[in-house]
């Protein structure tokens, strides 16, 4: 009990000190290891386990999409491909169907992958 209340405790204040930039980064990373589980959770055929992983997802998706910053172009391509996501993500919650988990990681993947670089230019132009 005291190990969960000390990670829970690093946890919060990991997100409280936590740059915008690197607050993406978590959601993505987060998106791709609640994937990951409700995967296997379907294969173990544990579907509430899978349901409930699936919501989170949906509920990254969700944030990534009210934390847009629209000024910028790119924000509305985002959108959609945030938007498609998270219609695949129901789809895959009713079909219990693996291959659209896949899918939706792939673009997760790509999104931290993508957005590890920028950060990394970002930071090297500051210095």
């Amino acid at each position: 009990m005291i190990q969960t209340s000390a990670h829970n405790t690093y946890k919060k204040n990991q997100v409280g000190t936590a740059t915008p930039e690197d607050l993406t980064l978590m959601l993505y990373d987060g998106a791709i290891k609640f994937i990951k589980r409700a995967k296997q959770a379907i294969q173990e055929k544990q579907y509430n386990k899978a349901h409930d992983l699936n919501m989170r997802v949906q509920d990254i998706l969700s944030e990534l999409i009210i934390t847009l910053d629209r000024k910028y172009p790119i924000a509305e391509q985002m959108l959609l491909l945030y938007d498609y996501m998270k219609r695949r993500m129901i789809e895959a919650n009713v079909k219990k169907d693996i291959a659209i988990l896949d899918e939706v990681e792939g673009f997760f993947v790509e999104f931290r992958d993508t957005w590890k670089q920028a950060m990394m230019v970002a930071r090297s132009q500051q210095n």
